[in-house]
């Protein structure tokens, strides 16, 4: 396990409600079966919104929409960040668990 890893599975660890699990045969972070973060490549990614993904992607420089499958069909709400910005992964977790708890008032 990388250092990367353990830090991705603290952040999940330390949200209420939150368990590790699966999306497309990725390792991921769930809060009601649902999924809010996941692991891709030694990185972190955020289910953000559209708005906030296009916003942020020009902050972390080599930051990408997520495309799991490798087959350029990128996730539009979704945000693959860089492990260069270790730091911001813990702000970036709470931004993806305020907008899951927004999206499940709909």
């Amino acid at each position: 396990m990388t250092n990367n890893q353990q830090h991705f599975e603290e952040l999940v660890a330390s949200i209420d409600g939150a368990e590790l699990g699966n999306l497309f045969g990725k390792q991921c972070g769930k809060i009601n079966k649902k999924a809010f973060v996941a692991f891709f490549q030694d990185e972190m990614v955020f289910k953000l919104g559209r708005e906030t993904v296009d916003e942020l992607k020009y902050k972390y420089e080599g930051s990408q929409n997520w495309d799991p499958s490798g087959k350029k069909r990128p996730m539009k709400d979704w945000l693959q960040v860089p492990n260069a910005y270790p730091n911001d992964w813990k702000i970036l977790t709470k931004k993806a668990t305020m907008y899951f708890e927004e999206s499940q008032k709909t």
